[in-house]
């Protein structure tokens, strides 16, 4: 009874101060933990966001990079840290979808345990090859080679959306390819490049400089339209897979119970920086597609990804039982 009584105490002065800290924040700097290697499109979005927040809200917001462990190690110290709007983490759809229904080691629930305040950006898959060394130029080809011969392809690693949406696209079209892993978009892209591998699932913004080059091909994108800094590579849905419509999409979160004056604050300042005209441009041409929603419609957008996905991870037999 004591210890519950101290718990509840401190619950007590905790919610209590909760105002004050809102009122005041943020007075000193903020962090923002990256759990992706420095130099790539995520760690850019999060230098992005925190460079307009420290304007938009006078004071100074930080990016502090902490890959590693599938990102795991950023989250369990966003997880562990007061909800006092001072530490916040740059996250995936692996982070707040995938990775909770397919590894041992996520034991948060990304709906209860996090405050989920902004969708920052998503970048769709694209399907891709060498047509100079694989002889394919169109999905038409693509699709008959499919159909008789086993063609091998590479994704970021076991677990990513290229992973799953190279599955999910494998059984719709009932096409022969073995899935080859790699340990980040860099190598497996340039391993399609040298023709070690036939066709390519990853995001446009990996492939961007090999595509504007014609080093690679597009074939297909999970967009429901066509990209208009992208117009020749037509979309998956027109090509007869309406389902195919998903993006690599990254966001802010933060510990449970924050402020809902700070999650305002969050929230409209990351969705000012995402659709600045500049940004909202440089994001296109990079193809990362932003699109501002509330915290509540944010929160819901989660859930819906989770019914989206959770079938494909079973069916690739990714699925951990906790």
């Amino acid at each position: 009874m004591r210890h519950i009584r101290a718990a509840l105490a401190a619950t007590a002065v905790l919610l209590m101060s909760a105002p004050a800290i809102a009122d005041d924040w943020p007075s000193r700097p903020v962090r923002i933990l990256s759990t992706f290697a420095a130099g790539g499109a995520a760690d850019v979005l999060a230098r992005v966001i925190a460079e307009h927040l420290s304007t938009a809200l006078k004071q100074q917001f930080f990016v502090e990079v902490r890959a590693g462990a599938g990102g795991q190690i950023a989250m369990r110290t966003v997880l562990d840290s007061p909800p006092d709007g001072y530490n916040f983490v740059l996250v995936s759809v692996s982070h707040l979808v995938i990775h909770p229904m397919s590894r041992a080691d996520a034991t948060y629930d990304p709906l209860k345990d996090l405050t989920n305040i902004a969708f920052a950006g998503g970048s769709p898959v694209v399907l891709s090859v060498n047509s100079e060394k694989s002889g394919l130029t169109t999905f038409k080809q693509f699709l008959e080679r499919g159909k008789t011969q086993s063609m091998n392809y590479s994704s970021s690693g076991l677990g990513t959306m290229g992973h799953l949406v190279g599955e999910n696209f494998k059984g719709m079209a009932k096409i022969k390819s073995d899935h080859v892993p790699y340990k980040g978009a860099s190598q497996a892209l340039n391993d399609l490049v040298g023709g070690h591998i036939i066709w390519c699932s990853q995001t446009l913004t990996s492939s961007a400089g090999f595509l504007r080059s014609k080093t690679l091909n597009g074939l297909a994108v999970t967009t429901a339209e066509r990209l208009p800094d992208w117009p020749d590579i037509p979309t998956f849905k027109e090509q007869g897979y309406p389902d195919l419509v998903a993006s690599i999409w990254f966001a802010v979160s933060g510990p449970a119970n924050l402020p809902p004056a700070i999650v305002k604050k969050m929230n409209e300042g990351i969705n000012q920086a995402m659709t600045n005209p500049e940004v909202a441009a440089r994001m296109r041409r990079d193809g990362m597609i932003t699109n501002p929603m509330s915290p509540e419609q944010f929160q819901q957008f989660i859930a819906n990804e989770k019914k989206v996905w959770s079938p494909v991870v079973e069916q690739v037999g990714l699925a951990v039982k906790k």
